[in-house]
């Protein structure tokens, strides 16, 4: 399994933040050919009580590299990235991998 995560940073405006994502970036990336699952967590502290350097991430998982690589050269991933660069571009880190 391909795996490719989004890490965002908190957010300046957490409410608008989690709209747009729940209700305009979450349906354009579901549209993704080739996308198995997609499995958001949004994070409370660290084990120490702290707040955490990351507000949310999402995890999207494809049946190969193959798969993640033509799902995101698509329409549909090309949209989702527009989308992305749109409200999140400077709170966003990319990353790619595969189950161990």
């Amino acid at each position: 399994m391909a795996k490719l995560i989004a890490l965002y940073k908190h957010p300046v405006d957490k409410v608008a933040f989690d709209e747009h994502y729940e209700k305009v970036h979450t349906p354009i990336t579901a549209k993704i050919p080739g996308l198995r699952e997609m499995k958001v967590t949004k994070f409370n502290s660290t084990p120490m009580g702290t707040e955490t350097p990351y507000y949310l991430m999402c995890e999207m998982t494809y049946d190969s590299s193959e798969d993640l690589k033509n799902g995101l050269r698509s329409p549909e991933g090309k949209a989702s990235g527009k989308d992305l660069m749109s409200f999140a571009s400077d709170i966003v880190t990319l990353i790619i991998g595969e189950d161990a």
